[in-house]
């Protein structure tokens, strides 16, 4: 299984590197916008939607994401940025609040309009955080994605080697407290390494300050992964999908982008609001 999730994973970020660096940016977007369409598919397997209830909900999150790219092409600059900023303010509340709470009340609903509604608030602004952070450079949007897979390496090493006290037990059994704290020294290291071999902590006062903001990032990857988790086993499967060998459906690769890449967005738009 380990040599199948390894191989599959070159694969994937090959491509990656291959589209974030080569694709023009219609070309980008229009690739987000599939891949939120197969989030939207795996979402609403994951919310007991089926049949034209299924296939309307999928239709429609294409739609809307395809419909918000319309939008931004004939916008002025001011009015894309103050749209995007609420959707990444979905994303916050949804994140801060909703899911801590919804994990901590093991809330389980059972209507599945309201789990798509909440599947556009991870969705959509996941897509979007793409498309901006893109746009600015490609190195932005990968150093983004970068430190959450880091950090997801880190874990399972540390959680296999070290891993004896539960995390989460009742939503994710295989997640530890040795593994978030592995998380944690390996970014560090990762963040202080990048930082110092590019030439940023030079250019700009931004230590230790990075530091503490990896550890957020880091907490909310392990968020991300744990409200995946807990939607999981609500619907009692294992994986979103198997679209991916080894890992499973796009979900369960892009969980804990789903919770971090909002916020590297949000703090980018108000850079530029700022301006």
């Amino acid at each position: 299984m380990l040599k199948q999730r390894v191989i599959t994973a070159i694969i994937l970020f090959v491509l990656l590197l291959a589209a974030v660096f080569s694709l023009p940016a219609l070309g980008w977007a229009l690739l987000v916008a599939l891949m939120i369409w197969q989030g939207a598919v795996e979402w609403a397997r994951l919310s007991s939607m089926a049949g034209r209830v299924a296939t309307f909900y999928c239709a429609a999150t294409l739609l809307l994401m395809l419909g918000i790219l319309w939008f931004d092409a004939g916008a002025a600059a001011e009015r894309v940025l103050a749209h995007h900023l609420f959707w990444y303010f979905v994303a916050v509340i949804l994140w801060v609040l909703v899911v801590p709470a919804w994990m901590i009340a093991s809330w389980k609903p059972k209507n599945p309009w309201v789990m798509g509604l909440v599947g556009w608030a991870v969705l959509l602004p996941t897509g979007l955080a793409m498309i901006d952070l893109r746009n600015v450079s490609p190195w932005l949007l990968l150093g983004a994605m970068s430190v959450v897979w880091v950090a997801d390496i880190a874990a399972y090493f540390a959680g296999k080697c070290f891993g004896k006290n539960k995390l989460a037990p009742a939503i994710s059994p295989g997640k530890t407290w040795e593994g978030v704290f592995g998380a944690l020294l390996v970014v560090s290291i990762y963040v202080l390494a990048v930082g110092w071999g590019s030439g940023l902590f030079k250019a700009y006062p931004v230590f230790p300050g990075i530091i503490i903001a990896s550890w957020w990032w880091v907490g909310l990857a392990v968020i991300g992964d744990l409200f995946e988790s807990a939607v999981k086993r609500q619907a009692g499967v294992k994986d979103s999908g198997a679209l991916l060998p080894g890992h499973g459906g796009l979900l369960d690769r892009i969980d804990a982008l789903t919770s971090t890449l909002p916020f590297a967005a949000i703090a980018l738009v108000f850079e530029q609001m700022s301006r």
